[in-house]
C-alpha cells in the first residue's frame, strides 16, 4: 500500500498511523485523533477537545470510553470529557487513550495583555423546537466576556413567549453581560417590543454603542431603514465621528457578504459598510444565513483590500437549524455548515483574536489574529 505525505496536521498522523500498522486495513484502530490539534486557550478560560478513534484507512471507528491526561497539570488540567481549562502560561501535551492507543493535542496556555475583552456570541439563536440553543449556551457558560447576539434571537416571531420559553431557559441565564441586536425574526412582533422588554437597558435603541476596553463597539439593526442618508446610516456617522477608539466593530443581522443559499449577500446593507469602511472600522459581524463564514478584508463592493478592508464574520451558528453554501463568494476564506457554535474574539488594544468554538461534536474550528487598521 502507498500513502502520499500529507500536508495537513491530522493527515500527517493518519499517514504516520498507516506507516506504522501497514498489515491491518479498515476496522482496526490505528489512532485516537484530538481535534483541534493544536491551539490557544488564554488562562482562565475552557475549551472542550474531541477525540475521534481513527482506523489505518483514516475513518472514524465506533466511540468508546477515552482516557484524557495533561502533561502538566500546574498549566493545564483536562476533565474526563475532554474540556481543557487553563491554569498557568506555557505548553501542554493533552492526550486521549483509546485502549492502548493515543492521540494527543498542543495546548499553548497565555494570558490576555492589559486592556483585552472578550466578546463572544452567535445569531439566529432559540428556537424551542431544537435543543442546540442549549449548547451554545453551555459554552457561553465558560467563557467570560460581553456577549452579543447578532439578531433572530427568539424563534419564530420573536414573541414574549418565544423569549421566555425559548431564549431564557438556553442564553437567557447571560442576558445581564448581553449586548443584543434584533434580526427579522424578531421584527416578526410590531416594533420588536418582546425584545425590547426583555433585554430592557442592554438593548436602549434600536442601534446604540459602547466602548469595551480600546474598542468601540456598534450594534445596528438592518430590518429598519439603512439607505444613505436615513437615521441609522446619519447616527451611525456621527457616532463613528465622535469616538476617539482606534479600532471598531460592529454587527447587525443582515450580512453584506455570504456564500449561503439560502439568504446570501444583502446588497441593502451596504451604505451601513460604506460608513465603516469610510471610518476605518475593522469588523463586521453578522447572522441571517445559518452557516459561519469568514472573509478577507474588503472593500463595501467586495474587493479585496488588506489595507482598509473590513473583515466579516456570518456566524449564525447560534442554534437555529443550519443551512447550506453553494460556490464560494471572492474574499472567502473559511466556511462550514455543520456545527453549531460561537466566535470568540479577544480585543487587545491595537489587534485581535478569533476563534470559532463549536458544540461538544463539533470537529470544525477557525482561529487566527490581525492588526487593527
Amino acid at each position: 500500500m502507498k500513502f502520499s505525505t500529507p500536508s495537513s496536521a491530522a493527515g500527517l498522523l493518519l499517514w504516520l498511523a498507516a506507516c506504522e500498522y501497514p498489515s491491518r486495513g479498515a476496522g482496526h484502530l490505528a489512532l485516537v485523533l484530538v481535534n483541534p490539534v493544536s491551539t490557544t486557550v488564554q488562562v482562565g478560560d475552557r475549551l472542550r477537545l474531541l477525540a475521534t478513534p481513527m482506523d489505518s484507512a483514516g475513518a472514524p471507528m465506533p466511540p468508546g470510553p477515552i482516557v484524557w491526561l495533561s502533561s502538566d497539570t500546574t498549566r493545564a488540567t483536562v476533565t474526563t470529557d475532554g474540556v481543557v481549562r487553563g491554569l498557568d502560561t506555557g505548553t501542554v501535551r493533552i492526550s486521549a487513550r483509546s485502549g492502548e492507543t493515543s492521540g494527543w493535542a498542543s495546548v499553548t496556555l497565555t494570558r490576555s495583555p492589559p486592556g483585552a475583552e472578550v466578546l463572544v456570541g452567535a445569531g439566529d439563536i432559540a428556537d424551542c423546537s431544537t435543543e442546540e440553543d442549549q449548547a451554545t449556551a453551555r459554552l457561553l457558560d465558560s467563557i467570560p466576556g460581553t456577549v452579543f447576539t447578532a439578531g433572530d434571537d427568539a424563534y419564530p416571531s420573536g414573541s414574549s413567549r418565544d423569549f421566555a420559553d425559548c431564549y431564557g431557559p438556553a442564553w437567557g441565564r447571560h442576558r445581564a453581560r448581553t449586548r443584543p441586536s434584533p434580526g427579522n425574526h424578531d421584527h416578526r412582533t410590531a416594533g420588536a417590543a418582546p425584545y425590547f422588554a426583555y433585554f430592557g437597558d442592554r438593548a436602549p435603541y434600536n442601534y446604540y454603542s459602547y466602548d469595551l476596553g480600546a474598542w468601540h463597539i456598534i450594534s445596528l439593526d438592518g430590518d429598519l431603514d439603512v439607505a444613505a442618508g436615513s437615521p441609522q446610516e446619519r447616527w451611525l456617522r456621527a457616532d463613528l465621528a465622535a469616538t476617539s477608539r482606534r479600532c471598531t466593530l460592529a454587527y447587525w443581522h443582515e450580512p453584506r457578504f455570504s456564500s449561503g443559499t439560502t439568504h446570501g449577500s444583502d446588497a441593502q446593507v451596504q451604505p451601513l459598510w460604506q460608513a465603516l469602511y469610510d471610518a476605518g472600522a475593522e469588523l463586521v459581524l453578522a447572522g441571517h444565513d445559518h452557516e459561519y463564514e469568514r472573509f478577507a478584508p474588503q472593500t463595501p463592493t467586495g474587493e479585496a483590500d488588506p489595507v482598509r478592508g473590513i473583515r466579516e464574520f456570518v456566524v449564525g451558528t447560534g442554534g437555529a437549524d443550519l443551512y447550506r453554501f453553494g460556490a464560494p463568494l471572492a474574499n472567502s476564506e473559511a466556511r462550514n455548515s455543520t456545527a453549531w457554535g460561537v466566535l470568540k474574539l479577544v480585543l487587545n488594544p491595537g489587534a485581535y483574536t478569533w476563534q470559532f468554538i463549536p458544540v461538544a461534536g463539533g470537529t470544525f474550528s477557525d482561529s487566527g489574529t490581525a492588526s487593527c487598521h
